[in-house]
């Protein structure tokens, strides 16, 4: 077990002293601050203002760059330190390969969580400063499944991580996954539901296997109860699950996900070869 704090520790400072984490953590900062200088706060759209509104343009953003920022940072953990021989330096002291790999994995989600955190509780501070109603119920659910999903995609990132060996093929292999995820899934389900006669409750069923589209739906849902946006798929879910099972599977799914991804990237990096 100190072995993997260790290694978990080891990563963090690697990880603070990196370009990317910077960069990770002022746009997370960033965003939060550019929605009070522009008055994001005090506007009403739609019905939604205060720290409401600033968690509804939070949640269209962090759908599309969160999951890409996680992979192409998270693919790179164990190659990176294979390429430059420092995996092989590591294992050559007295420390176990399960010990590298979930501390590898307990550090890099360690800083991925601590820039959405810091916005979050910024985005708090925010809101009690203008002296806005602050939602507490729905802004602690949201930042479970911001957790949730980023943990599904650290997961998918140490998988990608332990199976392709090369960094460069694995950051390629990581965007087309994200586009799968973000697009590509969602295009060819509508095509398949306009040119065939497959039951429309299968294609909604293989969407929500999607994690993308479940924080998507999620987040919807904590705005629009009825969910009214997303049109027929509306009835597929209230019916079937009930707003309330359904926000318990939108956590309990995607973390489900990840720890089956992140064991399995385990299993792949302790049966291949090392370096």
């Amino acid at each position: 077990m100190s072995n993997l704090i260790l290694i978990a520790k080891i990563d963090i400072k690697e990880t603070f002293a990196s370009k990317w984490f910077l960069f990770y953590l002022i746009t997370f900062a960033g965003l939060i601050a550019i929605f009070f200088v522009t008055g994001v706060v005090d506007s009403r759209v739609a019905g939604f203002s205060g720290l409401t509104r600033m968690l509804l343009l939070f949640i269209q953003i962090c759908i599309i760059i969160l999951p890409i920022f996680i992979l192409i940072t998270t693919v790179r953990s164990i190659n990176s330190n294979r390429e430059v021989g420092a995996l092989e330096y590591l294992l050559s002291f007295p420390i176990s390969l399960k010990e590298y790999y979930f501390g590898k994995a307990l550090g890099r989600a360690f800083t991925i969580f601590l820039p959405i955190l810091l916005a979050l509780i910024l985005s708090l501070f925010i809101a009690i400063f203008k002296d806005t109603a602050i939602p507490w119920g729905l802004f602690f659910y949201y930042t479970l499944l911001l957790l949730v999903l980023s943990f599904v995609f650290l997961s998918f990132g140490f998988l990608i991580s332990s199976i392709i060996k090369n960094s460069e093929l694995g950051l390629g292999f990581s965007f087309l996954f994200w586009l799968f995820l973000l697009a590509f899934l969602d295009l060819a389900l509508i095509g398949i539901m306009m040119q065939s006669l497959v039951n429309e409750n299968i294609i909604y069923a293989i969407s929500l296997a999607n994690p993308i589209q479940i924080f998507r739906i999620a987040a919807i849902s904590l705005f629009d109860p009825n969910l009214a946006v997303i049109g027929p798929a509306a009835y597929f879910i209230l019916d079937g699950f009930g707003r309330v099972n359904f926000l318990i599977y939108s956590a309990a799914y995607p973390t489900l996900l990840g720890i089956i991804c992140l064991v399995a990237g385990y299993i792949s990096f302790s049966r291949r070869d090392l370096v």
